[in-house]
Formats: C-alpha cells, structure tokens, sequence
C-alpha cells in the first residue's frame, strides 16, 4: 500500500470558496420563499392547491434525484454536473422572477429542484477530490455543514430584506448573478474528477429510485397537511415502502449499483447519516415553528422574525468552525455525543420556562443558541465520519445520502413534530362555540391572527392573546418530544461509535 500523500491541489482553498457560495445559494433557497410567498400570492392571486405546488416543488424535485444525481456525478463527471445544475438553476430563476401566471412558477420551482439536486451532491463529491489531507478536509467538511445549516437560517432575514424594498421578485433574481458566478470561477478553477463503474446505467433503479424518493417526501409533507388520518398520505408512504425496498433489495443484488446500499453496513457511517438526520427533524421543526410564534404569537414581521432566529445560524456557524479541532483532540464519539445532548437541552428548555403559556424571547434566544451550537458540533462531527467512512469510488452516493438526510429530516420535522404542535395548541384553546370564528381559530395560529385582525379592537387583541397562549403551551412540550431524537442519537454515539475512530487522522480509502 502506497502509504504517500499526494501533494495539496493549490486551487483547493478557492474551490471551497466557490463550492460554499454554490451551496449558500442552494440553502438560503429552501427557506426565502417563507419571506416573499405572501406578497407573491398577493400578486399572482394561486388558488389554495397551487400555493401547495409552489411551496412544495422545490423540495420533491430535489429530494427525488439526489440519488442519481449522486451517482450521474461519478460516472460522467462531478464538476460537469455542477456546472450544468447551475445553469439550470440560473434559468429557472430567471422564469421564476418574470412569472405572471402561478403555474410558471410552479414549473420553475421543481426546475430549481432538478438544479439544486445536481449541485448539492456534486460540493461533496469535489470537496474530498480537493482536499487531501485528512485534517484540511475536515475544515472544508466543517465549512460545508456552516453554510449548509446557516444559509437555512439566514433565507428569512435576507428575503425579508430583499422583498420589502424590491419585492417577491428579487427571492429569485438573487440567484441569477451568484449562479453565473459560480459558473464562470467554476469552470476556470474546479478540477474534473470521476468515479466510473463498469456496466450499463441502471435504469430500472434510477425508476425505482425517483418514485420512491418522489412518494417518501410527497407522503411526508402530505402527512403535515392533512394529518395522521390523511389517506393520500399513507397511500405515498406506502408506494415508497415498496418501491424504495424494490431499490435496496436491487441494489444489493446487482454487480454494478446506483448507490452502494451496502455503505450502511459500517456502523460509523450508519451512525452519523442517523444523526444528521433525528438532528434535522429537530431542526426543522424548531425554525418552522419558532418562525410562527415570532409572526403570529409575538406580531414581528417576516424580517423581524428572521432576525431574531439569527442566534441559532449564528453558534451553528461558530461552533462548525472550531470542531475539526476538537476531533483532532477529543474521541469522535464524545465530540459528537456532546452536540446531540447540547442539542437535546436545547430544545428541553423552552418547556421547562414556560410560564403558563407565557415565554420571553431572552428564553428562546439561549435555547436558539444552544440549539445552534450543538447542531454546528453534531452536523460537522457527523459529516466528516460519513464521507472518511465512504471509499472515494462511492463518494457521490455518501452525499447524496447525507443530503437526503438533511432534506428528508427537515421535511419530517414540520410534517410530524408540526402537526403535533398543532394538535396540541387545540387542545390548549378556550371554548370558542361553534361556527366559522371557531373553526378558523382553531385550524392554526395563522387562522387565529387574520380572524383577531378582522375582529379588531380590544376583543381582537384578547382572541389573539388566548391564541398565541395556546400556540407556546402546544409548541414547548413538542420540543421536549423532539429532544429525544437527538437524545437517542447521543447515546448511539457514545455505545456504538468505536473508541479508536479519527476520521481526521485516517488515510485516503
């Protein structure tokens, strides 16, 4: 075995600058639309199943081809699938922003997907073709997860920004100039690399794979909207039971697989794709919901709402940054336990300050910035032990996997964890009678501030307050119910995880 390093690609430090604006950009996308969809609906006046296809688009189109995205990379070449992502997403933003119909920017949003699902997969992939060694990789890893997690949080504050003084508008002409950077440093500096297995592109997988991927994440969303009785929603999940265990059982059985399913039988990768993801459902639901205790129970704006999310990108930034260090020094089981349980805390807190219904945003800053930093900790830990567990043959299907594990565990984070903070702001409202008052009350906080608004006066304001009491009573207990995911996520790390694992020490596979 050649046991000699080769030597540091020059270009490696300006690849990762080009490769984290490529994933800032892909981030801040999955949550901007949160800021201008109001004023975009105002505008393009979609009815109630359009509003769903707008919001919903982006995020089935990227889920569904990140597997083959992954493994299309490898085969016929990572910065070639960057580079064309890119300009698709160029393209469909520019359809996005000169929309006049809704179903335009319908079709541009699921474009959007298709280009993000190339992309993301491929900065991975090119980032452990870049970076040799074991510790600067490790950086670049951290770097990745910062951007990916802090671009999430960031969306809001800068959409907000952007919508108020440009209007919806500008959410999608932001990525114009930023994708045609991208596009042009790219080709000039980001080197080609491939993994290329023998044997014919396995169609009938890439079939399985998109349906299954399409059904998991449609079953999830669906089973926010509609809840735990919606049939639509079990009926997807179902179709993707089927076709996924179809995929896995053909990928295990195949000579040449899309996606080398048998990644998960290393307990180090298993682990960490495990904690990306129970950290994600967590994740996801605390920005879905603390974004609508800002708006709804304490009456910010949609800028003013993300900017006081800001503690959480803030420490998650922070704290990525420093935890190559503290793998270098520090057993990777521990690090990583570590962030989980700063993660489980978090979430903990907000329930065990709750006065009555009543919480201070001081509460919710620390738990946002614990929340932050034990994310910025576990993601990073997580990331750099799944790709240095992954043989650089299969490292587009490791990112497509960590990927699909951000995504999906964001999705199911505001589809359950949602939901049950739904149910539980009913059971925590008043007797309200019967009728349409009722009824909207009822259905969701939301609701509850349009009715308050119309009522107006001082009986408004008190409908509000009896609401918004309700909504923090219902949303502190779901957050000690999520704090169990990264409780449980802990515990694998510490019992499971070998106690001689250093990923930032290993040699290339």
């Amino acid at each position: 075995m050649n046991n000699v390093s080769p030597e540091p690609d020059p270009r490696r430090w300006a690849v990762l600058a080009i490769l984290a604006g490529s994933l800032l950009l892909i981030a801040m996308d999955t949550t901007i639309l949160n800021v201008a969809f109001p004023s975009l609906v105002e505008d393009l006046q979609p009815g109630s199943v359009q509003q769903l296809w707008i919001i919903d688009a982006y995020a089935l189109a990227l889920s569904g081809l990140l597997v083959t995205a992954g493994a299309l990379g490898d085969r016929w070449g990572r910065k070639k699938l960057l580079l064309i992502g890119f300009g698709i997403f160029a393209a469909a933003s520019l359809g996005a922003a000169f929309a006049t119909e809704a179903w335009h920017v319908i079709a541009a949003r699921a474009m959007l997907g298709v280009g993000g699902a190339a992309i993301m997969p491929s900065t991975l992939s090119i980032l452990r073709t870049v970076f040799h060694d074991p510790k600067e990789r490790a950086l670049a890893y951290a770097i990745w997860a910062a951007v990916f997690g802090g671009g999430m949080a960031v969306g809001p504050v800068v959409g907000g920004l952007l919508v108020e003084q440009h209007g919806w508008e500008s959410a999608f002409l932001l990525n114009i100039p930023v994708a045609l950077a991208v596009i042009g440093f790219g080709a000039w500096l980001v080197p080609e690399s491939r993994k290329p297995r023998a044997g014919r592109w396995d169609w009938w997988g890439v079939a399985q794979s998109i349906i299954g991927m399409l059904a998991l994440a449609g079953g999830i969303k669906q089973l926010g909207k509609g809840g735990v009785t919606d049939p639509v929603a079990w009926t997807l999940l179902a179709i993707a039971a089927l076709a996924l265990t179809v995929f896995i059982r053909r990928q295990l059985r195949i000579a040449h697989p899309l996606l080398q399913v048998r990644l998960f039988g290393s307990r180090s990768f298993s682990i960490a794709a495990s904690a990306i993801f129970l950290s994600m459902i967590a994740m996801g639901a605390v920005l879905f919901l603390v974004t609508q205790w800002f708006q709804y129970a304490e009456g910010f704006s949609p800028l003013e709402a993300g900017v006081r999310l800001l503690p959480a990108p803030v420490a998650l930034i922070l704290t990525s940054i420093v935890t190559p260090v503290l793998m270098h020094r520090f057993a990777i089981r521990h690090v990583l336990g570590v962030g989980l349980m700063m993660m489980a805390v978090a979430l903990a807190l907000p329930w065990l300050v709750n006065h009555s219904g009543s919480i201070s945003y001081l509460e919710i800053a620390v738990a946002l910035a614990l929340l932050g930093a034990g994310a910025g900790i576990a993601t990073t830990v997580a990331s750099v032990t799944l790709m240095a567990a992954t043989p650089s043959r299969d490292v587009g299907g490791a990112a497509a996997i960590e990927e699909t594990c951000y995504e999906l565990g964001a999705a199911m984070g505001v589809a359950i964890l949602g939901s049950l903070a739904a149910a539980l702001y009913r059971t925590h409202l008043p007797d309200l009678g019967d009728g349409p008052v009722a009824d909207s009350v009822q259905d969701s906080i939301g609701e509850a501030a349009h009715v308050a608004a119309g009522i107006g006066g001082a009986e408004g304001a008190a409908l509000l307050e009896e609401a918004a009491s309700a909504f923090t009573s219902g949303m502190t207990p779901t957050f000690l119910i999520a704090a169990a995911l990264p409780f449980a996520a802990a515990v694998l790390a510490w019992t499971r995880i070998p106690k001689d694992l250093r990923p930032t020490e290993n040699a290339e596979h």
